[in-house]
């Protein structure tokens, strides 16, 4: 069976068998008449001129040109003097391939206090779009290879200086992975602590959800680990009750816990280093919006203090936008190697234009200008929360509000969460309660979780003020 794979116009997959009794034509117009049939050959597609597709298929021009003219006079194709043969547009297939479900309705909100997503309208498209074209004008031929799954050696060594300066990490470029945002970064450095034979990792809580619906905690059980949870407080993780669950891993959010926003104490961090060493165990610090401080001094990585005992993990997607998918593993000297195998294994390696892309922000300055300018933005957007809930609902309370674009707002202690929660959202206003947060539907009391990344300041106001009484 001959096998011939028409590259001009659409790509369609024809068989002719040479061998056969059935005749070259007549295999030509059933394998047409069948693609249009079942639609891989779709209406108004234009088809191959009659001499490109005899030399492709290796019959005379005549043979194709007698089995266009039959489906023209069948109604499968149009042809008309000086454009190209088409599949007729009234030749649908008997069995069209269903169309994309369309997505349900937005419902349109007045204001939406999500958290996690920065001002997505503020991403800096001229200096991607400037990156981009740096990176495609000076990249080697060479690097257009799969190259290192380890990533760009030109970002590796740009970020690990910009992790030195910024997060005060112990960075060193051979010990850096990049990968494809977070949730990756997480899936490798589980499959290396399950090599190393670490059975049971522990996670904060409140923090990433539930066991079924919380990718993170997920990727722990698919890793053949047990995820355990161990409770945060004022001062951050409890370092007492993470000793107590017997785990030899745990997974925390130091710099602006997610979600309570509290900041690992100092006396904590040294705990937490403390207990990592005495049971042979490792801290993965997700440090993903270390960048956005306000109150106070800036808060380094906790790898600095424990280089080969923390993996970090970090990305652009606060930074930059969720759908820049680059991040980074910083691993321990000893463990690097295995994370950069698991990489490998995974998909073996992230756009290598993208992380030169990021490579020239960085070394432009451009990458800092632009945190400086969004530091401004969800400032001001802080303060405006701030003084919304003072004038509207003087009682409630907000915390976690030392980094990033979302706090805590502490709700009276008769209010239900759920109905806070779901009347706001019959006022067009997208509120969020703490429970997805937790693990377990257990009595909690009420907190919603206001993000003010996606939401500028005079919606933060008109929201505020649309469910005030709902929040007093």
């Amino acid at each position: 069976m001959a096998i011939q794979w028409s590259g001009l116009g659409p790509e369609l997959l024809l068989r002719l068998d040479r061998d056969s009794d059935q005749p070259l034509r007549s295999q030509l117009e059933t394998g047409l008449r069948d693609a249009i049939r079942d639609g891989r050959l779709r209406p108004g597609e234009r088809l191959p001129s009659s001499r490109e597709f005899a030399r492709e298929l290796g019959v005379s021009r005549g043979l194709v040109q007698e089995c266009y003219g039959q489906l023209l006079s069948e109604g499968y194709l149009d042809s008309h003097a000086g454009s190209a043969t088409r599949v007729a547009a009234r030749a649908y297939p008997a069995s069209a391939p269903k169309p994309l479900k369309a997505a349900p309705p937005v419902p349109r909100l007045i204001a939406d206090f999500r958290s996690g997503v920065p001002d997505l309208a503020s991403f800096p498209r001229g200096d991607w779009v400037w990156a981009m074209r740096e990176a495609c004008r000076e990249v080697a031929t060479a690097e257009l290879d799969y190259g290192d799954p380890r990533g760009s050696a030109a970002l590796r060594e740009v970020l690990a200086g910009y992790l030195r300066r910024v997060r005060a990490a112990a960075a060193d470029p051979e010990d850096l992975v990049v990968c494809t945002g977070f949730a990756q970064g997480l899936n490798l450095v589980l499959q290396v602590l399950s090599q190393l034979g670490v059975g049971r990792v522990a996670f904060e809580e409140p923090g990433y959800g539930d066991d079924e619906t919380s990718t993170s905690v997920r990727s722990a059980g698919l890793a053949g680990a047990q995820p355990v949870r161990v409770p945060v407080d004022d001062l951050g993780v409890d370092v007492a009750a993470l000793a107590a669950s017997g785990a030899r891993a745990v997974v925390v959010t130091p710099a602006h816990q997610s979600p309570t926003g509290v900041v690992l104490a100092a006396a904590r961090r040294h705990e937490l280093v403390e207990w990592a060493s005495r049971c042979d165990g490792y801290i993965v610090e997700d440090d993903y919006d270390s960048e956005f401080r306000y109150d106070r001094e800036p808060v380094g990585a906790l790898q600095g203090i424990a280089p080969d005992r923390v993996f970090t993990l970090g990305t652009v997607s606060k930074a930059l936008a969720p759908s820049v998918r680059l991040g980074w593993v910083l691993a321990p000297p000893a463990l690097s190697g295995q994370v950069a195998t698991e990489k490998l294994l995974s998909d073996r390696g992230t756009s290598g234009l993208d992380q030169l892309a990021l490579a020239a922000l960085l070394r432009s300055g451009r990458y800092d200008r632009h945190l400086r300018k969004m530091r401004g933005v969800y400032a001001r957007r802080r303060a405006v929360l701030i003084d919304a809930l003072e004038r509207h609902a003087p009682g409630v309370r907000l915390t976690g509000l030392a980094a990033g674009f979302h706090a805590v707002a502490h709700l009276p202690e008769s209010a239900d969460e759920d109905t806070v929660v779901a009347e706001a959202r019959r006022r067009s206003v997208g509120l969020y309660g703490m429970a997805p947060f937790r693990a377990a539907r257990v009595p909690a009391p009420p907190q919603l979780v206001l993000g003010f990344g996606l939401t500028g300041e005079r919606v933060i106001e008109t929201g505020i003020a649309a469910v005030a009484d709902l929040l007093r």
